[in-house]
């Protein structure tokens, strides 16, 4: 059953380990996006997956027989990409379900706050940036996020700085 405090893994491994191809693209977003380990990259993929299926088993449901729920649950899902900034909103088109079994991992990748940090200047680099987060440098909303991977909404996106240390009460001991 597990340690009810502990996740279970959040990512599969790749079928073929040693698959050259594979190897070479993961290492090229790894080396793009500042990633710490390829784990990184297999989690974004499930996350894709997950959306995927998601979406295909809606899509089968409307094939046998559309209902109100199926409906209200596919709107969900697409109004949270969309909130997250995973799927793009595009001048007068709004977003199908075609869109989310289109999605890549660089559109995860992108949502990440390490990238979104280093892609608003406030980092030389992705490394850079991933370091001032781990740190407790970063605030999102003018609170402390210390962790890379947070996927970063289109309404907190502007609102990303440094984070700046409150006012101890009784002043500075010398």
């Amino acid at each position: 059953m597990g340690h009810p405090k502990r996740r279970g893994k959040r990512f599969e491994k790749p079928r073929r380990p040693w698959e050259m191809k594979r190897i070479k693209e993961e290492s090229e977003l790894a080396e793009l996006y500042g990633l710490k380990n390829k784990r990184e990259i297999w989690k974004a993929a499930s996350m894709i997956k997950k959306y995927r299926r998601e979406m295909r088993e809606i899509l089968a449901e409307i094939a046998m027989k559309p209902t109100e729920h199926i409906h209200r649950k596919k709107e969900a899902i697409l109004v949270a990409l969309r909130k997250r900034g995973i799927l793009k909103e595009t001048e007068g088109a709004s977003s199908r379900l075609e869109d989310v079994l289109a999605l890549k991992i660089d559109d995860i990748l992108e949502r990440r706050l390490q990238t979104r940090v280093y892609k608003k200047g406030l980092a030389k680099s992705a490394r850079h940036a991933r370091q001032l987060i781990v740190h407790g440098h970063i605030a999102v909303n003018g609170r402390r996020v210390t962790v890379p991977s947070y996927i970063v909404d289109t309404s907190e996106e502007g609102k990303i700085g440094y984070y700046a240390e409150p006012e101890r009460p009784g002043g500075s001991e010398d």
